[in-house]
């Protein structure tokens, strides 16, 4: 195979670095699942670890790689071979191998390959110029992986009766987090928030250290919409961080068995997954539930939730609690006290609007687009709202066979959410206050922070 035509064809180099990779790292010791990227891991993990040696098939180096036919992307290679009965991929000349590699790969492809980084390593005579500690920083930590996750869930819940719990939290991935912080336009205040707990995940140790352990745990408070939820996947995501969300109202439910024993297995999860963020939104329920007359069993489950949360800590079980309000008026002191930073996401301000509009059309082709203008025409409404509007927009371009929309586009879903929006202040006709509006809450009014 000639350098032009393995220039067009980069499949070829995914998949000599996945036969490199593989043996590499059967042949060191001291290298670790943190070693593999991400994309190999969640193929060789069976058990709850990976063992050595790893087999590189034409089934493995497919689902590592991609490349749907990896056989056929090498076999032209005087380096590589395969074992035509059991699939099996193998180097021929190592050596060779390694330099028509190094001849086609970036210099990014090394850095997010710590095993290659590792091998690789001082050899900058030839090239390569390479750290294997900074690979292992930039790659996805494989306490993040999904496969990690459900493999520690399948260890902790193996009891029949416990099953039920999966079904009060949302555990999710960073990798399974679509909305990213780069996604989402922040106030000063909320980025400035969000840097200070990135250096306290960083200088754990050294807070440790001095005593200062009463730190990692916010509370966002601010109307639906606003992105509480939203900034928290997206924190997950940037620190490649396992995310437990759990809704209060779920877990404290009298009807869903012993809601004490809930809250404190959603705390044990957390601990179980750690390093994690705990993400624990309705946090408006305690308040209600310390003033009502509810069932004694939901006041016991609210009083071991204020205990589990002075018990959990970020320095010493690496734990990041977050909770989220939309009625920040209705929590008491008790439950202020518990929280070291306020963070609070009003309804953007016409500068805000603006960027949010930028920010959301980015992959969207659209004539004399003027966010200024539009940002001008949605005073009070939210960044989810103005999702909304957008959304709108481009089904009704869609209906008309058209994936470019034009500025009139967009000003006239504004109008039209503007009056389904104020449908919601009618009564019913006849009276029938159980008829839906058509399309139903389109505002995420229903009291949860749909961002």
């Amino acid at each position: 195979m000639s350098d032009a035509e393995t220039e067009a064809r980069p499949e070829a180099v995914d998949v000599v670095e996945f036969l490199l990779t593989t043996r590499v790292y059967d042949e060191t010791a001291a290298l670790d699942e943190n070693d593999l990227p991400p994309r190999y891991r969640k193929v060789f993990w069976d058990g709850g670890e990976i063992e050595r040696p790893l087999t590189a098939t034409e089934e493995t180096a497919e689902a590592a790689t991609g490349v749907d036919d990896p056989w056929r992307a090498v076999s032209e290679l005087m380096f590589t071979d395969r074992d035509n009965f059991t699939g099996d991929l193998e180097l021929t000349d190592p050596d060779l191998a390694e330099q028509w590699f190094l001849k086609r790969a970036d210099e990014d492809r090394l850095a997010t390959n710590p095993a290659l980084a590792a091998h690789f390593e001082g050899e900058g005579e030839a090239g390569v110029d390479v750290d294997h500690e900074t690979a292992r920083r930039r790659n996805r930590p494989i306490q993040a992986d999904r496969v990690w996750i459900d493999s520690l869930l399948e260890e902790y819940f193996d009891e029949e009766e416990e099953e039920e719990m999966l079904d009060l939290v949302d555990v999710r991935a960073p990798e399974e987090i679509e909305m990213t912080l780069e996604d989402l336009v922040l106030t000063e205040e909320q980025e400035g928030e969000i840097h200070k707990i990135v250096k306290a995940i960083e200088h754990r140790e050294y807070l440790a250290q001095i005593g200062l352990r009463e730190i990692g745990k916010l509370l966002f408070v601010g109307p639906p919409g606003t992105g509480k939820t939203s900034t928290a996947r997206g924190l997950a995501h940037e620190l490649d961080l396992p995310f437990v969300e759990v809704k209060l109202s779920m877990i404290t439910s009298q009807y869903l068995g012993e809601t004490a024993k809930n809250v404190e297995k959603v705390f044990e999860v957390a601990k179980r997954l750690s390093p994690c963020i705990l993400f624990i939104d309705e946090f408006d329920f305690v308040a209600k539930t310390r003033r009502s007359d509810e069932h004694a069993a939901i006041k016991r489950a609210v009083n071991t939730l204020l205990k589990s949360i002075d018990e959990v800590s970020l320095i010493q079980d690496d734990v990041l609690l977050i909770g989220a309000t939309n009625h920040p008026d209705q929590l008491d002191a008790a439950a202020w006290r518990r929280f070291d930073e306020i963070v609070n996401f009003p309804k953007p301000d016409v500068q805000m609007r603006s960027d949010i509009l930028r920010v959301i059309t980015r992959a969207m082709d659209i004539e004399e687009f003027d966010p200024d203008e539009l940002a001008d025409r949605t005073e009070g409404l939210t960044g989810s709202d103005l999702r909304m509007v957008l959304r709108e927009a481009v089904l009704d371009a869609l209906t008309e066979e058209r994936r470019t929309l034009t500025q009139d586009d967009l000003l006239d879903a504004v109008q039209d959410f503007e009056e389904r929006d104020n449908l919601k202040d009618l009564d019913m006709i006849e009276g029938d206050h159980d008829a839906l509006v058509a399309g139903g809450d389109i505002s995420g009014g229903s009291g949860h922070d749909h961002d």
